[in-house]
């Protein structure tokens, strides 16, 4: 059985056919998925899917690059968490791609969803996009490793990844270890510890091959587990219950 740890079935391409996602993802042995949240608007309908379907589960926070008026306090976003069904605080982090100007916004957001896990106590969902150091440096400062988390649809270094693991975080990996020119990405999946590793699809984008191009669902999954044991030169029932098993103690689930 797989897990999907995460992923966006709130979002238009896939909410319209929901259904028909969670019966592919019966048919594909993925058991679970999370639902990520990128904003607070749309949390009230991704705590919704996860209260009608045993198998979703959710998460509470703001995306790096969400444009709001203000960043939600440290204490509204702890009260949000505080809803059923919801296992992390995020997805929170640093997005420095295609923005200008100061990022001082984007870090006070990020900090502000550090002290919140840390006083819920339920484990972090970082992105990073080319803010590599600052993200490392937050993490430390706020000292994130006091609850733990992932570093999802990891395209970094493995000297990030090692920072990152030395701090009791996972990696994720999504569909871009399966595309052909990730060569870096491989790499760090091919040598990670197993005990450190999720496996995600971050639908409805970047499916993975032979998908590439469509619209992701997480019964996908599968593809980027089958890719992790192929450069692994292990089974992939393997990748399966390892990822799996990580889940459940990351989330606890």
């Amino acid at each position: 059985m797989f897990v999907d740890s995460h992923c966006h079935i709130n979002f238009p391409e896939l909410i319209a056919d929901i259904d028909g996602v969670i019966a592919r993802m019966s048919d594909s042995q993925v058991e679970k998925a999370l639902c990520v949240s990128v904003n607070i608007n749309t949390l009230p309908e991704i705590v919704k899917l996860a209260n009608t379907y045993n198998n979703i589960y959710a998460s509470a926070g703001v995306h790096p690059t969400e444009k709001l008026t203000s960043n939600p306090s440290t204490d509204y976003l702890c009260e949000l968490s505080a809803q059923n069904k919801i296992i992390a605080i995020g997805e929170t982090g640093l997005d420095y791609f295609r923005t200008e100007g100061s990022m001082d916004w984007q870090q006070e957001r990020f900090r502000r969803h550090i002290r919140c896990a840390k006083e819920v106590n339920k484990p972090l969902i970082i992105h990073t996009r080319e803010a590599r150091e600052d993200t490392i440096r937050i993490m430390k400062e706020e000292k994130a490793d006091n609850v733990g988390g992932v570093m999802h649809c990891f395209t970094e270094t493995w000297d990030m990844a090692r920072a990152a693991i030395d701090m009791g975080f996972m990696i994720s990996f999504s569909g871009i270890v399966t595309f052909k020119n990730a060569t870096e990405v491989k790499s760090v999946a091919a040598k990670i510890p197993l005990d450190n590793m999720l496996i995600e699809t971050d639908s409805p984008y970047l499916a993975p091959v032979p998908y590439r191009g469509k619209t992701n669902e997480p019964s996908f999954v599968k593809y980027v587990a089958e890719e992790i044991a192929k450069l692994r030169k292990v089974d992939v029932g393997n990748i399966a219950r390892v990822t799996t098993n990580n889940f459940h103690k990351l989330f606890r689930v």
